[in-house]
């Protein structure tokens, strides 16, 4: 028999986080999340989506065990965008048992039925910033930092459930170009003329800090805002994504431009950090921050975090000009490969920008549904 116990004391949520450390113990293509990240996105003094949401955490115990874990979110903000009652869920896991995974699905069912929702949807988090999407395809690849590993058998379980698609998110592994396109920079150069543009180049994190701050705010929240389950993020949200931010910069890292001293566009990528993260086993102390600091200074791979332009600047080549002579740093730092992250299915735009480049999709995650009777 499996007993669901909500999180409410500090013994229990140290359960919580840590029992994907366990499931997952011996599969190298994991990449534990750390443990310290994880316990901040459910601190409602640490994460600013608590503005807007809330969550409960539970856990399934069987045979005196922890054998699973679920979180549900409520977004308020996002209902009240689109005038719909859902409840998300995240942070799934479980062990290979129907039992588990249906008993940690009725939690967050009777939790919806008591807040009167009639749709469960998930895995998703607070904001996009959060870790999204089930794993479907892809699981002999090592996992992102900026995503979440889980077995195959988890797919077979929602469905069971009888949850079905909602939409998918796609990966890309690039293949960094081994020589510049001359042609590539004459166009460049044309369309920053044309349009009077100019790069920022950056010295370092804290003299960047308003540039973050600035695309996350103003262009982020335009440029993503019709995006699926995306909701605007607030002051607080945007000052610890870049204080993570700061932990792993490179000047070459990042693609900005402006117009009479207004950022227009920018992009962010970071260091791959799936070996580290392997090392680490979801702790910073007391070698990990070792492992993440080599990984931050040696790897041959980098994550893209984010890409985004004003609205007025579309359709005018910007992209174009940020992902090549981000290419073009990244050849002369010796960065062999680039990995997307999650980008939805149908977000052609976004997927488009990449076609030059030979992109293997490599990796597919999930959002399911479930109306609630």
């Amino acid at each position: 028999m499996v007993e669901i116990k909500e999180v409410l004391t500090k013994k229990d949520r140290k359960k919580f986080f840590k029992f994907p450390l366990t499931l997952y113990k011996g599969v190298k293509n994991s990449c534990p999340q750390l443990i310290s990240d994880e316990k901040d996105e459910f601190d409602e003094n640490v994460n600013g989506a608590f503005k807007y949401a809330d969550a409960k955490m539970f856990l399934a115990i069987k045979g005196g065990k922890v054998v699973g874990r679920v979180a549900a979110i409520l977004n308020k903000a996002y209902n009240e965008k689109q005038n719909i009652k859902e409840l998300r869920f995240s942070r799934i896991d479980f062990i290979d048992d129907h039992e588990v995974s249906g008993a940690l699905i009725g939690a967050v069912k009777a939790w919806a039925k008591e807040l009167g929702m009639t749709r469960l949807v998930g895995p998703i988090g607070f904001s996009d910033l959060d870790k999204q999407g089930m794993l479907v395809d892809g699981f002999d690849e090592m996992n992102l930092y900026l995503t979440v590993y889980n077995f195959p058998y988890y797919v077979e379980h929602m469905e069971r459930l009888g949850m079905e698609k909602i939409v998918d998110w796609v990966e890309y592994r690039i293949k960094t170009p081994e020589k510049g396109d001359e042609r590539a920079d004459e166009l460049c150069e044309k369309i920053l003329k044309r349009f009077d543009l100019k790069i920022i180049k950056t010295n370092g994190a804290n003299s960047a800090k308003d540039i973050v701050i600035k695309a996350l705010k103003d262009i982020w929240n335009e440029a993503y805002a019709p995006l699926y389950g995306v909701v605007e993020i607030n002051e607080k949200q945007i000052e610890r994504e870049f204080n993570m931010i700061k932990m792993i910069w490179k000047d070459d890292n990042v693609a900005a431009i402006e117009k009479d001293g207004e950022l227009i566009a920018y992009g962010f990528v970071g260091p791959n950090l799936s070996r580290a993260l392997s090392k680490c086993n979801g702790r910073l102390l007391p070698f990990g921050i070792f492992h993440l600091l080599w990984d931050i200074n040696h790897s041959d791979a980098v994550d893209c975090y984010s890409i985004g332009i004003k609205k007025e600047y579309k359709d005018r080549g910007i992209n174009f000009i940020m992902v090549n002579g981000m290419m073009n740093n990244l050849r002369k730092n010796g960065i062999k490969y680039i990995y997307t992250g999650p980008m939805l299915e149908h977000n052609k735009k976004i997927r488009s920008q990449w076609e030059q480049y030979d992109p293997e999709l490599y990796r597919r995650r999930r959002c399911f549904g479930l109306d609630i009777e």
